[in-house]
């Protein structure tokens, strides 16, 4: 008898982890509605507002005193204070794509990102890897190399988006810290750092917040629920499925930004991007074979 783990509930789960990952895919249309914001300011915006919201739904929680045990604990606050930068890092430059029409790259990194964190697992923590995922870290390599030789320099945007958020995900997954808890600390430590910003700004030129403009100072306070509630979804989701399941679901978010990419904003899409993503859909296709193969061959030993 198989000792595989059940999922009742795995409709749901698929529910919450798609919606949570067709909500990042469609934020560029939210980011562009503040496209008079500087990029740089409006990503300070969304830490201080997401820290904001969420720092209110941890005190709706009753786990303020889990916020307070981890700045307690040294080593977990650290942690946490680098996935804090890396994760704002990783904000900052995908508004910043959105703004200079970049998103065509930006997708090429968020496809990059599984197989960059299987590279980062061999080349800087010895993990084992097969041959199949060896083969699709090397075809990553190439859809790099395509893009670097087309642009004439490295997609730099592109695998700083993929290494910032490989990294996050590597690390925050060695914080033993509810999702929602742990990005209110993210968030927060920057606090400071994001109110002397906007008083700086409000009073040494025009700042975005506040304004007379109404419509733009409401865009700017939602943004921190925009960010915390796929998040939310994501961490419902990922308790109720399979990982194989949240391996297909996560690049449902990049497909649908490279489609508002070419499709809604007119980014130009070249040939070399065309061979670029071919080679990453290959790879990310023998990945994905091979993780189905591997567990029809648990199931048949289980059965």
């Amino acid at each position: 008898m198989s000792d595989e783990p059940k999922y009742p509930d795995e409709t749901a789960g698929i529910a919450y982890a798609g919606s949570a990952y067709a909500i990042w895919g469609l934020f560029p249309l939210y980011w562009r509605l503040l496209d008079a914001v500087p990029p740089f300011e409006l990503a300070v915006h969304r830490i201080l507002w997401c820290a904001v919201f969420v720092g209110a739904l941890t005190a709706l929680r009753g786990r303020l005193h889990r916020i307070a045990d981890v700045f307690r604990f040294k080593p977990l606050l650290g942690t946490l204070a680098l996935t804090s930068l890396l994760i704002s890092t990783n904000w900052i430059i995908f508004i910043y794509c959105v703004a200079k029409n970049h998103l065509i790259e930006a997708s090429l990194g968020y496809y990059l990102t599984p197989l960059l964190s299987m590279g980062l697992g061999l080349f800087l923590f010895a993990e084992p890897m097969s041959r199949i995922r060896l083969a699709g870290v090397t075809l990553a390599g190439l859809a790099v190399g395509v893009k670097a030789m087309a642009f004439g320099h490295i997609p730099w945007l592109g695998l700083a988006l993929a290494f910032s958020f490989g990294f996050y995900g590597f690390f925050r997954k060695k914080a033993p810290v509810d999702p929602l808890d742990g990005l209110f600390i993210e968030t927060l430590l920057f606090v400071p750092i994001t109110i002397a910003l906007i008083a700086y700004w409000a009073r040494t030129e025009p700042g975005a917040f506040p304004s007379s403009n109404l419509v733009q100072n409401a865009l700017l306070i939602a943004g921190g629920p925009v960010t915390a509630i796929p998040l939310a979804l994501f961490a419902a989701g990922t308790r109720r499925i399979r990982l194989t399941t949240l391996g297909f679901l996560q690049y449902l978010s990049p497909s649908i930004t490279l489609m508002l990419a070419v499709f809604g904003f007119h980014e130009p899409f070249a040939k070399s991007d065309a061979a670029s993503f071919a080679l990453i859909w290959l790879a990310l296709a023998i990945v994905a074979l091979e993780g189905r193969f591997n567990s029809a061959i648990a199931a048949e030993e289980g059965g």
